[in-house]
């Protein structure tokens, strides 16, 4: 076996630095699952392509009479909104009974979705680590772009899937055209020359940070030592990320033929930017760009909103959501969540025609779509509408549990977890994996 690429020079045969040697690792890591080699050895058929996830939610939810079921099991009959995506029955599973617990206060909760932090209205509160930023960390730098974090109407500054594990908020990216830029346009040598030297300078002073608190731990108390143990853990992290995007920077980025997409700015087109982010979530998972996105609907900030082309919304998405039943407002927002499903249903047909290895991109895909909002008229917390499509599991029905004493939302995201292949049997609230999901065979 060559012990040194074939282009090697007497320097890199010497020994490398801790800081080559993450370099060397993230190089390792981050390469990306290519079907010609993986299918150029003996051991070819042993190797799978990657599975991903797809993790949305609308802040405002849905109205929950359409939506949920009537009856459970695999002989349920398909509901109002369900029927939308009635030709892949088979290919998703809809959930009743699942929340956060101590997760309430209305709007409160919208960034606690993927993160399942009890108490976000209390004084002091800090969320916690989000679902995408967990796996992401579990699966290592495997792709240019660990998790992408988008939004379509998004407050960027307030509102956010996507948190890190010291609840700090990571901002998302809502225009389409700066996503497609950083996935496919490559920089002219100088700039990208400028950007890796960029992200070693910050590299060095993550180095100079690690020194100085060394010296620092000196007569430190066993409490501030543990302390201190916590944030080089954090800056240590950090560097690697950074040596692998050096690596990342210094490779050419993958081709499409697709065309830029056009901007689209108008908070009114709602649904329009809603069908071109889940459009460039699937192109990243096409160009393998990375594994894991997020994407928020921010109802909440969407304002007057277009329902038809000729046909606008009497009032924004939160004032429309607390509609007493007045008619008028429940026929607007039921026609606004079945052209969500639409979307839905044009997302699965996309992905169920495109192949990864010898299966179909939608079986090696999760796609949640949910939200912190069991009903955004009465602001209830509790019985979210979940449904979870792809993957690679046994669909086709609905798992219902208790109403009143909901099971933690957090044992489907284990399973999810489980079923990236990643060895956790924890996560937020949860209580073991979700009974009644289970993997095809």
């Amino acid at each position: 076996m060559r012990t040194t690429p074939p282009h090697a020079t007497a320097d890199d045969r010497q020994p490398h630095s801790r800081r080559a040697f993450l370099r060397g690792v993230g190089f390792a890591l981050a390469l990306p699952w290519l079907e010609s080699v993986a299918n150029a050895g003996p051991s070819a058929g042993e190797v799978e392509p990657p599975r991903r996830m797809l993790l949305i939610s609308n802040n405002l939810g849905v109205l929950p009479k359409p939506f949920f079921p009537e009856q459970s099991g695999r002989d349920y009959e398909l509901s109002t909104y369900l029927s939308e995506l009635r030709e892949f029955r088979n290919d998703f599973t809809v959930f009743s009974g699942l929340s956060h617990p101590d997760v309430d206060g209305g709007h409160s909760t919208e960034n606690c979705f993927l993160t399942g932090a009890r108490g976000p209205t209390h004084s002091g509160f800090r969320n916690t680590i989000s679902l995408d930023q967990f796996a992401a960390e579990a699966l290592g730098p495997v792709t240019r772009f660990p998790t992408l974090n988008l939004g379509v109407n998004i407050d960027k500054a307030n509102r956010s899937l996507a948190w890190t594990r010291d609840g700090v908020l990571l901002p998302a990216e809502d225009r389409a055209p700066a996503l497609f830029q950083k996935m496919f346009v490559q920089g002219n040598p100088t700039d990208v020359a400028r950007q890796v030297r960029k992200l070693e300078e910050r590299g060095s002073i993550l180095d100079t940070l690690l020194d100085d608190a060394r010296q620092f731990e000196r007569g430190l108390s066993q409490q501030d030592r543990a302390r201190l143990d916590q944030y080089l853990t954090s800056v240590r992290e950090v560097e690697q990320r950074l040596q692998s995007a050096c690596e990342w920077e210094r490779r050419p980025k993958p081709q499409t033929n697709v065309p830029p997409p056009e901007d689209i700015r108008d908070q009114k087109l709602l649904f329009q930017k809603f069908r071109l982010m889940l459009d460039m979530a699937r192109l990243a998972f096409e160009s393998d760009s990375t594994r894991i996105v997020t994407l928020m609907v921010d109802a909440f900030a969407t304002p007057v909103f277009k329902l038809h082309e000729d046909q606008s919304t009497s009032d924004g998405y939160h004032n429309l959501s607390h509609h007493g039943q007045a008619s008028d407002k429940v026929a607007q927002l039921e026609d606004a969540d079945r052209q969500q499903m639409g979307l839905l249903r044009d997302l699965f047909q996309q992905l169920s025609g495109r192949q990864a290895g010898d299966a179909r991109l939608l079986d090696r895909t999760m796609v949640l779509y949910g939200s912190n909002m069991g009903d955004a008229n009465t602001h209830l917390n509790t019985n979210l509408p979940i449904l979870l499509a792809g993957g690679g599991f046994q669909h086709g029905q609905h798992l219902a549990f208790h109403r009143d004493h909901n099971t933690p939302l957090c044992n489907l995201y284990v399973t999810m977890l489980q079923q990236l292949g990643i060895d956790a049997d924890a996560f937020g609230s949860s209580t073991g994996t979700l009974s009644g999901l289970n993997a095809r065979s």
